[in-house]
């Protein structure tokens, strides 16, 4: 069952792939645990596995800020990481035992109940524990804690697919290839498989955060095309000062003329001086 810190880490994963949160962003604990409305215990939680995970980090007197992922960067990870759980797939149809294998099948089984009836997340827990049981079936600490590694820092990406409606469905049937192979112990069936698979789900989670990126920049586009608010402010000020100058400008200009104007005779004499 996923946990509160598990689902915060959830929503703000979506949030930093799709560009709602761009890099360089600051995400304060106390705002994000009044936005999602749960305690800063799990938020904090949150934080510190998405910086272990290469989204966050921490930056001195700033606190946590978004990184910047690119898609070059990306694609290379995804890239290793079809290679290499390929490859230990390919260890696992040469090395696991019958009992390892028939907890696999066990584990394949119980996903389908859960495409069946649609759970996105008792399916990925199953996923999660899928994965894992290739990985410590190819006997190999040093490639599986590797493939591990690289499968956590993904694993946000990964499962962003919000084009993708039917991606449960699709995940299953490819794993349905990969258990076969490993079953029959066909190790080159099992490698090609699992490439595959990974294969379909990079390109997928590359399409999608670029997509979600180009969105993110049009939104941005929008709004500074859009008068701000302190724009409209400048704009009034500026006006205003100009009414009061042309105002100010009208009054000197009829003091001048008033003092250009020839002198009544009544003022003539009376500004006569008494020598005179």
């Amino acid at each position: 069952m996923p946990t509160i810190s598990s689902k915060v880490q959830s929503l703000i994963s979506e949030q930093i792939i799709s560009g709602h949160f761009p890099p360089g962003t600051k995400l304060d604990e106390r705002w994000l645990a009044e936005q999602y409305k749960v305690s800063r215990t799990p938020v904090r939680e949150a934080l510190r596995q998405l910086a272990a995970r290469g989204l966050t980090q921490i930056v001195p007197m700033r606190g946590v800020v978004v990184m910047q992922v690119g898609i070059k960067e990306l694609s290379e990870i995804l890239h290793a990481n079809c290679e290499l759980e390929a490859l230990c797939a390919r260890l696992a149809a040469e090395s696991m035992t019958t009992m390892e294998k028939t907890e696999l099948e066990y584990v394949h089984q119980r996903t389908k109940e859960f495409v069946n009836q649609n759970d996105i997340d008792g399916y990925l827990e199953a996923n999660r524990e899928f994965h894992r049981l290739i990985l410590e079936g190819a006997h190999n600490d040093v490639l599986g804690k590797l493939v591990g590694d690289i499968r956590e820092r993904l694993s946000p990406y990964r499962q962003y697919h919000p084009a993708e409606s039917d991606r449960l469905v699709t995940s299953h049937v490819s794993h349905d290839e990969i258990v076969k192979a490993i079953v029959e112990g066909d190790g080159e069936q099992a490698y090609l498989a699992m490439r595959a698979h990974n294969a379909h789900l990079g390109n997928a989670a590359l399409r999608a955060l670029r997509q979600a990126r180009e969105n993110a920049a049009q939104a941005v586009d929008a709004k500074d095309a859009t008068p701000t608010k302190a724009a409209r402010r400048i704009k009034a000020a500026s006006a205003a000062d100009g009414t009061s100058t042309a105002r100010k400008n009208k009054k000197l200009g009829d003091v001048q003329a008033g003092a250009t104007k020839p002198r009544s005779k009544t003022s003539a004499v009376q500004s006569k001086s008494p020598d005179a």
